[in-house]
This record gives structure tokens, sequence and C-alpha cells, in this order.
């Protein structure tokens, strides 16, 4: 069957004094994402006694009012049309780790048990699910533990958001950014729950509490027959997701026919197949049998020195952002840019790498855009579990032209052109020099320095990104392979950018060297 791939932020979490907010974060989803788990947060830091904040939930009238409020908006937004699941976050004593409970219909009640445990069987038989997030923290102290896990309710789990990477203890994505939840331990990874025979998923998600679906805390893509809530449910069921952690890598992974997240019997032998569309040079594709490398099919090298002329096809990132240090100039905090780009071919598909409000793209046509974004030297918001800096606001183009055409780009009026020749050798930074010269003179007079550091150091920047041919981001492989016994196989993308993928397994079941496995 064929099916689409749908994108989403599966944890956005609005808090209590956040409720007001609801319609511009509903705004920013449905501008970028193609339905929107909401995942309320129903903590707050308490104070103590002794003054000492501890992190508590709500009493239960006030969070029973958010809730209903959360309510209104999902059948409202359903009526319209858009695809909405109530959600709320469960920890109980911290013991079982962290959890995203959604419901598939708009009739569900928040629960909040101590154990995980509990919290399955509350929802037993009903059209519930309850995903981890942050697995790889330390057990009993908000880490996953995967002996009470439960695979029907829990059939996938988040392994990459804002904290880092959970799939494993040593890979090369860490989780350093909350530092006080960490370090992480290989105790509680996702990979503990592929040696436990479990059948589970894995998702992106970007743990967001003050923007939903930032571009550079991940997402996920649910494969479902359409965009309506109970086919977008029966991928959820079925673990038929993947992750990703930035761009939108499009992969299709099957084995014997069965797409990710199945389980098939089979003997002796099987056929895989995958394709990868990615949004740069994709670097490696990792085939992985249970958590150990299979095979590495190796990309990089294979398209560089083939000749570009004519008309071709490539993908290019275009970022702006950057600008004065607040240090220095506390009054920078945001700049608006207004921005057309114009190519001298097709313009074929356009990717939102946004992280903050206040993005617009405005028109498009089949050879240019026009946009209106704004950057931000700071999202942090004082929250406790507050957003790095984000400084960066941009798209992913994919164009049709020729190699020796150019990219034209009008950026507040000022007219600038790319060859593509010289874009698939190289990317290139512009400063506006003009703008951060006056602001230095303006608030220091006229200074003078042997090197260009006071001015380059604070100057508002774009970067045109390197080009990518179609032939270094398309990638096909089939092969045959011995299967002995009871296994999983699964794909771990990687872009010569370091974005990443990585899909739910397809569970294979041989009838003879059984893996141990879980009764649902």
């Amino acid at each position: 069957m064929e099916y689409k791939k749908l994108w989403t932020d599966m944890h956005s979490n609005i808090h209590h004094e956040q409720m007001e907010l609801l319609p511009e974060w509903f705004g920013q989803v449905k501008k970028i994402m193609d339905f929107w788990p909401v995942a309320y947060y129903p903590f707050y830091m308490r104070p103590t006694e002794s003054g000492l904040k501890v992190e508590d939930r709500y009493e239960d009238g006030l969070i029973k009012m958010d809730w209903e409020q959360i309510r209104e908006f999902a059948n409202q937004a359903n009526k319209e049309g858009y695809p909405v699941f109530m959600g709320y976050e469960w920890q109980g004593t911290g013991k079982d780790g962290d959890h995203n409970v959604f419901f598939l219909n708009n009739d569900g009640e928040q629960k909040h048990p101590d154990t995980y445990r509990e919290l399955a069987a509350a929802y037993k038989g009903e059209p519930v699910i309850g995903i981890p997030h942050h697995v790889a923290y330390q057990p009993g102290s908000r880490g996953k533990n995967w002996d009470t896990h439960d695979e029907v309710f829990s059939p996938f789990a988040e392994i990459y958001s804002c904290h880092g990477c959970s799939e494993t203890d040593d890979g090369p994505l860490l989780m350093k950014r909350h530092v006080h939840m960490g370090p992480r331990t290989g105790e509680t990874v996702f990979e503990r729950a592929i040696e436990k025979g479990y059948r589970i998923g894995m998702i992106a998600a970007g743990d967001n509490h003050s923007v939903p679906a930032v571009f550079e805390h991940g997402s996920m893509c649910a494969l479902a027959a359409d965009c309506t809530k109970e086919a977008i449910w029966e991928a959820f069921v079925n673990r038929r997701v993947y992750g990703v952690s930035q761009s939108r890598i499009e992969v299709d992974f099957f084995v014997d026919g069965a797409e990710m997240g199945s389980e098939i019997t089979t003997g002796g032998e099987a056929e895989l197949l995958f394709r990868i569309k990615g949004t740069a040079a994709v670097d490696r594709v990792e085939i992985l049998r249970d958590n150990i490398l299979e095979k590495m099919v190796v990309h990089s090298g294979t398209w560089e020195r083939k000749e570009q002329s004519g008309v071709i096809r490539f993908k290019f990132r275009l970022e702006f952002g950057w600008g004065p240090d607040i240090r220095v100039y506390p009054d920078a905090i945001c700049r608006v840019w207004n921005g057309l780009l114009k190519v001298e071919g097709k313009l074929l598909g356009v990717e939102k790498c946004w992280n903050n409000f206040g993005q617009e793209l405005t028109s498009q046509t089949e050879d240019s855009c026009e946009f209106a974004l704004t950057t931000y030297q700071s999202t942090a918001t004082g929250k406790w579990m507050g957003p790095s800096n984000v400084t960066t606001e941009g798209f992913i183009f994919e164009v049709e032209a020729d190699a020796d055409s150019f990219i034209h780009l009008t950026v507040e009026g000022k007219e600038y052109a790319f060859l593509v020749r010289d874009m698939l050798k190289s990317s290139s930074v512009t400063a506006l020099w003009d703008e951060v010269e006056k602001l230095t003179e303006d608030t220091w007079g006229k200074i003078t320095h042997y090197r260009d550091d006071p001015w380059w150091h604070n100057a508002y920047k774009f970067k045109v990104g390197r080009a990518y041919p179609e032939d270094s981001y398309l990638l096909e492989h089939h092969e045959t392979i011995n299967v002995e016994e009871d296994c999983c196989y699964r794909l771990r993308v990687w872009q010569k950018n370091n974005d990443a993928a990585w899909t739910s397994p397809v569970f294979l079941r041989t009838g003879h060297g059984l893996a141990e496995k879980k009764e649902d």
C-alpha cells in the first residue's frame, strides 16, 4: 500500500500559563506540520517552605480547567478538518521515566498514578498510547524503566529531542543540553528495549516548551493512508513511524515488502529494500540487525566526481541570522528579513527550517518565492527548561536549473546573484556590512581597529549553503539477507551535514532461535 509521509512535532508541551497562547501555537504548527498531538504539561516549580523549588503537579481543579480548554480546541480543530490529538505528560514518581499520553478520541481524561504499570492498566483496552521520551537518563531518576514496559500501550519511543539522543550511550549525538538531568547512561537507552525483545518503534520529537515544531530539535514522520486521525492512529499503533534530527529526510524501508514497524514471519532469506531522498548529500546508511551494525552502505564517494552540466536538480539550504552580540548591543534582540528568491528554472520544493514564531512564506510560484523571517539572538524565556539560543531561520530549496544559471536573491531590496556551478563547490556567507558599520558608529562613534572583529562579529549574515546535486541525496539499495533466528532490522541514516534519521524496525520471526518476546 502507498502511504503518505505526514510530519509533526509529537512533543510540544504547552503549560498552564501559556494556555492563552494556544491559538498562536496552533498557527505555527499549521504552517509546518500535517497534524498535531498537543502535549499539555501539568507541572510547575513549586516553592517549598524553605524556598527550594521542586517540580510538582498543579492542583486537579486547575488541570481540569486547562484540559477542558484543550478539549474544546481539539474539537474545533477537528471540525475544521485539521487532525489534533489531545495529550498530556505523565511522570509519576519518576521511577519509570516520563511519558506523553495521547488519545484517539477527544473524550479522554488525564490520570496520574504513581507508576507506569498503573498508568497502562488504567487505559487498557482504550485507544490511548503512552510514549516514553529522553529514555537514557538514570534509572529511577526520570530514565525509562524497560522492565515495566508495555509494548501495546507504548508502541514506540522518542529517542531524539532537544535533550539529545537516547538511542545508545556511545553515539555522536550527545545529551548535554539539560545537564541537570544527565548524564545519560547505557542502562536505559533504546537499545535495551531491543535486547529485551520488545516490538517497539522509534521517533524524534522536539520536547519544546516555548515554541512548537522547532526545526533544530527533531520531528517525526508517520506513514499513514491519509491525513485523518484514524489513519494516523493506525500508523501509531502499528509502529509505522520514524524520526529525523533536523531536516525531513525521506525514508522508505521494507523487508519482504513489509514497511517499518511490521512483524513478519520468514524463513531462510528475506529481501531488504530502502530508498532515501535526503535534504543534502547522504553520507551513509547503517543497516542494524538488532543493535549491531550488519552492513554500512556508503554513499559518499559515489557521486562527487560526476560532471554536472546542463539542466540538473539540486538542493541547498538558505539561512538568515547571526548578528550583534547582545552583551555589546543589548537592544539588538531580533531582526525581520524580507526576501525574494528567484531561479532560472523551476523551484521544485521548499522545506521550512523554522525555529521560532514570526516566519512567513508569503508566496510561491514555479520559479520564485517571497518570504519574511524573524531571527532572534536568544529565545530563552527564563523557564527552567527554556530553549537554547536559536539564531537562524531559513529554507531548504530543491531546484531544477542549468548548472551555469544563477540563483537570484533579494534581501531588503538589495540583489545578489549566485552561480549554480559555484554553489556546487562551496557554501558562502554574506554580511550586511552597511548595517553593522552604521550600528557601530551610532553606538560607539568612529572607531578603527587593525582587524574587522568589531564589525564581523556583530554583523547580520545570511548563508547560501552548498548545492548538492540529485545524485548526492538520492539512494536506493536492495539485497537479500539471511535470517536464521528471530531478529529485527532497522536503519540509521546519516547525511554529510550530520542530520540523521532513524527508522522503526521490521521484526522478523522464524519460529526457531527465538529472541525473548514480550506478550501483548
